[in-house]
């Protein structure tokens, strides 16, 4: 009989952070390989100068809830990319998008989708709502060293809670500071980055709670128009370039969906000619 030529176990046995129990990949990460975390790499010392994203903004409407944000991403006074994506679909009922250092946004917003993943993989059923927004707070928790350093990533977090009682009411809107705590939205409407405080008074005026879809996506980008006509980090829709802003729409019917690319440049066009006609908004 002929000897396998596969050689025998040499005795080695992984690392005792493949074998701890849990159900979370970022405490998985953080203790098998913290380098590959938002933000693991970056050199101790001083402040980092990094391409930042800006506004942001979450508003709810009848049977659902929806995120945007501008499409500008600047480093200091230059603007360093003008189409960046910063609203990012997590599962079928959430989203978040990040205000704040660019490449710790992405890679904390994607983390954040593959750890919601695991726990569904692992468990057969996906987090609470409650359970998805304290995950968030504790991984923007885990940045907070970097924020020090001047790489702060700031999240929006919706979705549809479809546990609610009222499912007209089911949009919900969580933010949270840089050291991870967390705040419910209970007006309807939010925004962070650097242009928010244009946003909100934007929102404030416009939103409403009984809107449908169609009229709370418009709300969005005129809030967003708002922002980047006072805030230069804020980018106004782009109609030479076609860069308009990033929708996502979360509903207990459709589940979380991207604004396609036509319906968004309509919008965006129906704003703009908007404000031609009434430059004082």
């Amino acid at each position: 009989m002929e000897q396998s030529s596969v050689a025998p176990s040499s005795g080695a046995v992984l690392p005792a952070a493949y074998l701890a129990p849990g159900s979370s990949f970022v405490d998985f990460l953080r203790a098998a390989s913290p380098g590959l975390l938002p933000g693991g790499r970056a050199e101790n010392g001083g402040r980092v100068d990094a391409p930042h994203g800006t506004t942001i903004v979450g508003v709810t409407f009848r049977g659902g809830v929806l995120i945007a944000g501008d499409r500008r991403a600047t480093s200091g006074n230059l603007i360093a990319q003008r189409d960046v994506d910063k609203v990012y679909v997590t599962d079928d009922h959430s989203a978040v998008a990040i205000a704040g250092a660019a490449g710790i946004a992405v890679e904390l917003a994607r983390l954040f989708t593959v750890e919601l993943q695991h726990y569904e993989k692992i468990h057969g059923v996906s987090l609470s709502l409650d359970g998805k927004a304290n995950q968030l707070a504790g991984m923007v928790r885990g940045n907070l060293e970097q924020a020090m350093m001047g790489l702060a990533a700031v999240p929006l977090f919706v979705g549809y809670d479809v546990n609610a009682a009222d499912p007209d009411r089911a949009g919900r809107i969580i933010s949270y500071d840089v050291a991870g705590g967390r705040y419910e939205e209970r007006a309807g409407y939010h925004a962070v980055g650097s242009g928010s405080l244009f946003a909100k008074s934007a929102l404030k005026k416009r939103h409403d709670p009984d809107a449908d879809a169609d009229a709370a996506v418009r709300v969005a980008v005129e809030a967003l128009y708002d922002a980047a006509d006072d805030d230069t980090a804020t980018g106004h829709p782009d109609l030479v370039r076609r860069i308009y802003p990033t929708v996502v729409l979360i509903t207990g019917a459709e589940g979380a969906v991207r604004l396609d690319d036509d319906r968004a440049e309509a919008v965006a066009r129906a704003v703009v000619a908007g404000r031609q006609e009434n430059p004082g908004g």
